[in-house]
């Protein structure tokens, strides 16, 4: 009984051992497991923070560097160097060719900065001369030396082109005050490869919507309406294409940003709209009249149905449309095709632009241009008939 006893209590014992040195070892393991967590974690934050400081180190550094390079742009070359240096800009050199000068001359010191700037500042309008500049002057004062031509050169040739004309009449009226060859001039208008040297000068302006095979000038609407002082009596044709192209540039610049934010046009689309109301309208008010009647006919799937562009696709002027007249079937003929013609079928002045840009709200969908100048307007295509029977000699 006694040895019974004692052999029972040995195993009881030995289970209180073996429990005792599992405890001890899960003791002796749990500080070590710890121990290897609290080293990972301490290297995963070093490599976090260096990662960060990496990152701040490089904004950082691009951030001062960027900062350098647009003062660096947008100050003199050399405040203290008041040497006066002779600058020739050529004629038909657009801003950013006058920029590209600059800086090869040492006046500027980036040219890509002082375009920037330019179109900021709203400059245009430079002129073709000989100037005297110095790299110590700001850039304000190189663009208002300029701006108004203080070289004090002569125009030989002053042409102005009126708004609505198409680009045979501009080459007759260069021809006449100018003394430039209309035919040349035609002649170059229809080069496909200056067309394109001139689309990868003027990116913004022109794009390859002008090399449309059925456009009859692919400069047509481009060559804006304003008054062009010429300095050179053997000007060539590009000379003045590139100079009415630079107007045209920097009139637009101002709107490029709102015709990017249209939803279905383009600036060929912008252009071609506005010669459109220019050839229809006489004033502001009549513009956006007759830009929102565009809209509203394009939104209902209507043919625009104006006759300048008629006459354009006949390509001669008549003092009245004939119902004959518009069956001819071409892609300027808004009569024939749907939504706007291929291209511009003339030049166009600024209210047209803005008049396209903000159309008149309105509900009419018609209009009638009588020959005395006066405008009709219409919601219904009964009161449009009536209003063309009676003022177009139209049976419509």
């Amino acid at each position: 009984m006694s040895k019974q006893n004692n052999e029972d209590k040995n195993p009881i014992e030995n289970k209180d051992t073996d429990s005792n040195v599992d405890d001890q070892e899960a003791d002796e393991n749990t500080p070590k497991k710890k121990k290897k967590t609290t080293k990972d974690s301490r290297l995963v934050r070093r490599i976090v923070i260096s990662l960060i400081l990496i990152f701040v180190a490089v904004v950082g550094f691009g951030g001062y560097t960027g900062y350098q390079y647009v003062q660096d742009g947008l100050s003199p070359v050399d405040e203290q160097d008041e040497e006066l240096r002779e600058i020739e800009i050529p004629m038909g050199t657009s801003t950013s060719g006058i920029a590209d000068v600059l800086e090869d001359e040492g006046i500027i010191d980036n040219a890509f900065m002082y375009t920037i700037y330019l179109r900021f500042n709203n400059y245009s309008g430079f002129q073709a001369g000989d100037y005297q500049l110095s790299p110590s002057m700001t850039l304000e004062e190189i663009s208002e030396v300029l701006l108004t031509g203080s070289v004090g050169q002569e125009a030989v040739y002053t042409v102005t082109i009126p708004e609505g004309r198409t680009l045979e009449e501009i080459a007759e009226l260069f021809e006449t005050h100018a003394n430039v060859d209309s035919g040349d001039f035609i002649e170059q208008m229809e080069d496909e490869d200056y067309i394109e040297e001139l689309i990868e000068d003027y990116p913004e302006l022109l794009t390859d919507d002008i090399l449309n095979e059925d456009i009859r000038y692919p400069l047509e609407g481009y060559l804006f309406a304003a008054t062009y002082p010429i300095y050179d009596s053997e000007a060539s044709v590009d000379d003045i294409v590139r100079m009415m192209l630079d107007k045209s540039d920097d009139v637009l610049s101002e709107y490029y940003d709102e015709i990017a934010a249209l939803e279905d046009k383009n600036v060929h689309d912008v252009v071609t709209l506005s010669s459109l109301v220019e050839r229809e309208a006489r004033d502001e008010e009549e513009r956006r009249l007759i830009s929102g009647v565009f809209y509203n006919r394009l939104d209902e799937g209507m043919r625009l149905e104006t006759d300048p562009t008629v006459l354009y696709a006949h390509g001669e002027h008549k003092d009245r449309v004939l119902f004959e007249d518009l069956e001819i079937e071409s892609p300027y003929n808004t009569y024939y095709i749907e939504g706007l013609p291929v291209g511009p079928i003339s030049n166009f002045g600024e209210s047209s632009l803005r008049s396209v840009l903000n159309p008149e709200d309105t509900s009419y969908l018609f209009f009638v241009a009588a020959p005395d100048g006066e405008i009709y307007y219409s919601e219904t295509f009964e009161e449009h008939r009536d209003l063309a029977n009676e003022h177009l000699d139209r049976d419509l």
